[in-house]
């Protein structure tokens, strides 16, 4: 039951992703033009404190037009390691530094349409460094009881898929 793609056009390209039409053949032979978006790495981190408090922000996202708690998180530049940028994102949108941080998870968000990976990570500690530099991505960073998480995915309070289930594995691996 493998799809199988022959070839890809680039139809449109930025700096952040680029669409592309696919002629991918079925199954049964058929074939099929088959949207796609390629999308650069994204890198995501936080950090959990000895009193088991996940640090998160909360923020508006104008797309769904939908306000809710996420990590932070962003794309891995040219160059950049995966671990690197998770750890310079989480200072960027935080104020706090991590100490080494571990690979949780990653995961493909919407992989029927597009190609993005997010690399999920925590620490156990973090420095504070000061206010963050780019604290227009969020209205707020607080520190939340990892406790609380399943009820505030429940709820919708964490409403990106990547969140929700980063989170629900760093409450299974601390809390579980």
């Amino acid at each position: 039951m493998q799809w199988t793609n022959l070839s890809e056009q680039t139809v449109y390209e930025n700096r952040w992703f680029r669409v592309n039409l696919a002629d991918v053949v079925l199954p049964d032979g058929r074939h099929l033009d088959h949207f796609l978006i390629r999308l650069r790495p994204v890198a995501v981190a936080t950090v959990v404190n000895a009193a088991n408090e996940v640090l998160m922000l909360w923020r508006h996202r104008f797309i769904t037009d939908t306000w809710g708690w996420e990590l932070a998180a962003g794309v891995v530049e040219d160059g950049e390691d995966v671990e690197t940028a998770a750890a310079r994102e989480m200072e960027e949108e935080t104020g706090w530094r991590p100490g080494p941080l571990q690979h949780l998870m990653t995961v493909e968000p919407s992989n029927g349409l597009t190609d993005a990976r997010h690399h999920l990570y925590w620490a156990e500690d973090a420095t504070y460094t000061g206010h963050p530099a780019d604290d227009f991505e969020s209205s707020r960073r607080e520190w939340v009881p990892l406790k609380l998480v399943p009820d505030m995915v429940a709820r919708g309070e964490i409403p990106a898929a990547n969140m929700a289930a980063g989170l629900l594995m760093l409450h299974h691996l601390r809390l579980g």
